[in-house]
């Protein structure tokens, strides 16, 4: 038996191997294919068609998954440190209506954006509702490190507080806006193979199969891959969620750290909820209810840990598609709307049931 030295017990949890993302990653992928390879052979057999299996369907549940998937990226991060969100699909409608707010505002009273209004107002309402979620996350990160709350707590009462004033800067209702490039932006638009595709001041000419919104959740998701496992803040964010003690001792600044991290958060739900925002072409306070179960779902079962120090940011993806499957898929077979919520629980309850045993596998 060996001595360990004191250098050695207080090295911090480094990332999981290559090996064990591998699996957490090809788990939800094969639960994936599983998904879609049934899904259209039982619409097949009820149906008599194949619809769930054609390309403009899966660019529709491409483009339904966005908001989730942000949201999703930006809980992988929470959840690795060993914290979690609750307020997350408040803070989503909370966006929603501010950019919605900022285009009505600032935009005029005209029945089109012009000149240009046409490009700077409704960037001008991004950079805003990114600005509104990095607030409410760096409110949350402050009362859980300065208070000593456990996040649990702080985001449940986010949760209430941010759809309350959701309802407050849109007077309680739905907030219309003209027709502006955040709304090409997010939704789905099929157009005819080789058309063109305008974004701000941006054209390019090509198959137009996904949105925009599609493309830039895809680079958000490599560059926070990039992030977690490559750089310093993100060794650190491991170490916190593996053993926060351990980690204070090897000098982890963990208060400024965990604030940081619900900031970046927050400010990434801003840019879900413009997403959302676009995708309805209004901001409406009701939007993004229960979210943030699809959201920690999601995580979940791309094999993020609710014990912390587990995740992966692709996981994370796959398993926003694969929830995203599901509902599409209960759409296609005429189920109603009840059973397609009552696909939520069981799924996060397999989900955690999943993640246990993966650690009791790991101990």
């Amino acid at each position: 038996m060996t001595a360990t030295g004191p250098l050695e017990l207080l090295t911090p949890v480094a990332p999981p191997s290559s090996r064990r993302r591998l699996m957490n990653l090809l788990a939800p992928l094969l639960g994936l294919v599983v998904i879609v390879f049934l899904g259209g052979l039982a619409e097949y057999a009820k149906e008599g068609t194949l619809n769930y299996w054609s390309p403009q369907n899966q660019t529709v549940i491409l483009t339904q998954t966005v908001t989730v998937a942000i949201g999703a990226i930006c809980m992988t991060l929470i959840i690795i440190s060993g914290g979690i969100d609750l307020s997350a699909g408040s803070t989503i409608a909370l966006t929603a209506v501010t950019a919605a707010w900022v285009v009505r505002h600032f935009g005029g009273r005209i029945e089109a954006l012009a000149g240009a209004e046409a490009f700077w107002v409704p960037l001008l309402a991004l950079a805003t509702a990114l600005g509104a979620g990095a607030l409410v996350g760096v409110t949350n990160g402050t009362l859980i490190t300065s208070l000593r709350l456990p996040p649990f707590i702080v985001t449940l009462g986010m949760l209430t507080f941010a759809r309350g004033t959701a309802k407050w800067v849109s007077s309680q209702q739905k907030i219309d806006v003209p027709q502006n490039w955040i709304k090409d932006f997010a939704r789905y638009n099929l157009a005819p193979i080789e058309a063109p595709l305008e974004w701000g001041p941006f054209e390019w000419r090509g198959p137009v199969v996904v949105t925009t919104a599609v493309v830039v959740a895809l680079a958000l998701a490599a560059g926070m891959a990039v992030l977690l496992g490559r750089t310093r803040f993100g060794r650190h964010v491991f170490a916190i969620g593996s053993n926060e003690a351990t980690a204070r001792l090897c000098g982890v600044r963990v208060e400024r750290t965990k604030i940081l991290l619900y900031a970046l958060a927050g400010a990434l739900f801003g840019l879900a909820g413009v997403t959302d925002f676009g995708r309805l072409n209004a901001g409406d306070p009701t939007t993004a209810m229960g979210k943030e179960l699809d959201i920690i779902a999601a995580v979940v079962i791309g094999g993020g840990s609710l014990a912390g120090g587990s995740g992966s940011v692709f996981g994370s993806l796959i398993g926003a598609l694969l929830m995203a499957h599901l509902l599409n898929l209960c759409i296609h077979l005429g189920l109603p709307n009840f059973v397609q919520e009552q696909v939520v629980g069981p799924v996060i309850i397999v989900a955690v049931a999943l993640d246990r045993l993966r650690q009791r596998q790991r101990e």
